[in-house]
Formats: C-alpha cells, structure tokens, sequence
C-alpha cells in the first residue's frame, strides 16, 4: 500500500489546560503565631493556537496526531507563591488553513500567511489563593477558588491552497507540464491522466522583488461541482486564487472537443461558487504543435469570442508570452528589474 503524504482535510480535537486551583494556607513562622493567610493563585491554563507556516505542505501531521494539548496551570503554593501558568501549544500549518467547528460548521476563522497565528481554545484561568479572603473582620479566611477547566474543541480543519494564479483544465491537458516551465516546482508528469494527485505550487519569477504563486488543480471531470471526481477536494483550492488560467488541449489529443471542454469547465466553476465564474481568467491553447490544433483553435474562436494564447508547453513555446501577460495583469504600473 502506498503510504500516504498529502492530507488536506483533518478532524482533530483539542484541549486547552486547565488552570491550577488557588490554596488556602496560613503562614507559619518561628515568633509568628499568627502570620495569617498566605495561599497563593493558580496559574493560567495554556491556549491552543494554529499558525500558519510555509514550510507546511498538508495537514499529514494532524492526520496521525489529531489530539492536540496545552499544558495545565500548577497549583498555587504557600507563602503566596502563584502556580506556573502552563505553555501554550502551537501547531503549525499550511497557508490557507481554514477553520471550522465539526458539529456545527460555524467557520471559526483561518491563516492565510506566513506567522498568522489563530486560537482555537482559551486557557483555563487560574483558581485564587485565599489571600484574597482576608478582610477586617475575616483575618483567616479559608476559602480559595479552584481553576476553571480549559475550552475543549472538535475541528475541522480544511486546507485551500493561497496562490494569485490557478491552472484548470481537464486530465491531460498539460497544466503540471505548465507549471514546470513556468516555475521551479517538480510536478510528476506522464503521458496519461491524473499523474496530479494533488495541487502543486510554484513561484513564478519575474525579478528580485516580483513573484506570483501558481497552483496546478488536479485535473476535473464533468459535474465536478458535484464531487465527482473528488472535485469539491480540487475545486477549493481555487477559491483563494485571484486569476484563473484555463488550460485546453486544442489539439484533443485524447479525442476531446476543445470548445466544449472550455465550456463546460466554466459551467463547473459556477455551479461550484458562483464567485469563480466572475473572475479574471485568460485562456491556454496548449498543445498547437499537434497536426488538428489550428482547426480545432479557429472552431474554438467562432464559438467562444475568446483569443486564446497559442502555446506548446512541452517544447517551452508560448512560455515568454504567458509571463508577459502575467506581468500586465499584475504588475501593470511597475517596472520589471533585472535578476542578479
């Protein structure tokens, strides 16, 4: 069996600590029969937080450790010394995490960059001493309090992808391929489909201070929108995104109709969230080397109105262009500088 190393959904629980309970107690020393009350308070629960990290590629570790805990607060002691409070817990994980409760779905929030940071469960506070008892006409008070427990949590944690830039297309239309050419990232790509099991991420460099994110989506199938295909676990990695490339094999390679993929790829992304459907995208011609690609792209334009950018990926053709026009469509007013 293949071992797992992409998760992108978890259900975890965690515990916050509790806070130490306060101590009643009465000093006593040599000479001083009557010292009075000198207990002292309990120290604060720890909190649970997330933070998000870009050294985290999935939610694996949560996967295999889905009880998370903060240290309790100790005790109070005498001679007023308080209890040490107990450490927070922090768990790192990928960027874009986002939070739910896992009996209601209430979203409880989520950590888009790098350091943010969100608490999950509040620790407990700690109990007080009876120090805090003692009145004029109470001079050895008894009472203490006692800790309050920490906010124990059932979660659902759901990993959506950050990227400016999101490539969508169909199994085999060549975006891992893309994606390769564009940036350093390593995607697995063969000539069959569904080699994307999950998404890839790659920075796009245009100079030292210019840079885009761009995520491969596993490829969709029809009624995707439905979780077909896993789709809602593809689809959600695109929500984030604030451009859209969609990559078509104009050359149906696999004896698909070009004009009709781009098409019923823009009916998923609306039926999915109709938000999708009104954002900025630019369309791909991948594959024009390929013998039926010219007759397949003129088809493509009488049907859609759309001026796709002609391109191979594979041989690096068309890649210069596509940088261009991710520079325009992000960096319109800046100057690009030259790389060291």
């Amino acid at each position: 069996m293949k071992p797992l190393t992409f998760v992108d959904r978890v259900r975890i629980q965690v515990f916050a600590g509790n806070g130490g309970d306060g101590v009643a107690s009465f000093r006593r020393e040599k000479y001083i029969p009557r010292g009075g009350p000198d207990g002292g308070d309990g120290g604060d629960g720890g909190s649970v937080f997330l933070r998000a990290s870009k050294d985290v590629a999935s939610l694996l570790d949560l996967h295999f450790e889905p009880l998370v805990r903060a240290e309790h607060g100790e005790k109070g002691r005498g001679q007023q010394q308080y209890g040490r409070g107990g450490q927070n817990k922090y768990v790192a994980v990928p960027l874009g995490t986002e939070i739910r409760d896992a009996e209601t779905d209430e979203w409880l929030g989520d950590v888009l960059t790098d350091g943010d940071e969100l608490k999950i469960a509040q620790g407990g506070c700690g109990g007080r001493g009876n120090i805090h008892f003692k009145t004029s006409t109470h001079q050895a008070p008894r009472e203490y309090t006692e800790g309050t427990p920490g906010e124990i949590k059932t979660l659902r944690l759901i990993m959506k992808t950050v990227a400016e830039v999101g490539l969508v297309g169909y199994p085999n239309a060549g975006k891992s391929t893309l994606l390769g050419q564009l940036s350093a990232a390593k995607p697995k790509v063969a000539a069959y489909p569904f080699t994307t099991r999950y998404p890839q991420v790659g920075s796009v460099i245009f100079d030292v201070t210019h840079s885009l994110r761009v995520t491969d989506v596993p490829g969709l199938l029809k009624d995707a929108h439905k979780g077909v295909g896993l789709g809602h676990d593809f689809l959600r990695h695109i929500e984030r995104t604030r451009f859209l490339l969609f990559v078509i094999d104009m050359g149906g390679v696999d004896g698909r109709n070009p004009t009709q993929d781009f098409l019923s790829l823009r009916d998923e992304l609306r039926l999915y969230n109709p938000d999708l459907a009104e954002r900025p995208y630019a369309v791909i011609a991948n594959k024009m080397d390929e013998p039926t690609a010219q007759e397949h792209l003129a088809a493509f334009k009488r049907v859609t109105n759309e001026k796709p950018l002609e391109m191979c990926a594979e041989l690096g053709e068309g890649i210069p262009e596509l940088k261009t026009l991710l520079w325009e469509e992000f960096f319109p007013d800046e100057t690009l500088l030259e790389l060291e």
